[in-house]
């Protein structure tokens, strides 16, 4: 799958934001290593810190259903449907993120590609408690 298609699955998968409440759409597309995709989108409460990003729900739809060797992420983000400037993934997204992928990994935005080790360097881990 080309960066390309991943995004125009993140931005197909902001059409079911639940975002009454900041009006911001977010849809995330995570792809496997083989080739399975997962999308997710934002999924907003009147209780702000219930809140779910994108990028948790696709993660966490791939986790429940067996998967977790994962190559690659597009999230697309906007509060008008234009998806032409990047929307960078928060640091609890990141967090989790990193639970499954190494630095490497690979985060598609609207402006191109990035790596998981270009947001977050030091990142939080089992090996960070020993």
């Amino acid at each position: 799958m080309t960066n390309e298609e991943l995004f125009a699955a993140a931005v197909k998968a902001a059409d079911n934001s639940y975002s009454k409440y900041s009006g911001f759409s977010v849809g995330a597309a995570l792809l496997t290593a083989d080739g399975k995709l997962f999308k997710g989108c934002n999924i907003e409460n009147a209780s702000y810190s219930l809140t779910n990003c994108a990028e948790r729900t696709a993660v966490f739809k791939a986790v429940s259903e067996g998967y977790t060797d994962f190559t690659a992420i597009a999230i697309a983000g906007s509060p008008n449907k234009d998806f032409s400037k990047p929307c960078f993934p928060c640091g609890a997204c990141l967090q989790v993120l990193s639970e499954f992928c190494g630095s490497d990994f690979r985060i598609i935005l609207s402006d191109g590609e990035y790596r998981l080790s270009d947001f977050l360097p030091r990142r939080f881990s089992e090996d960070s408690m020993k």
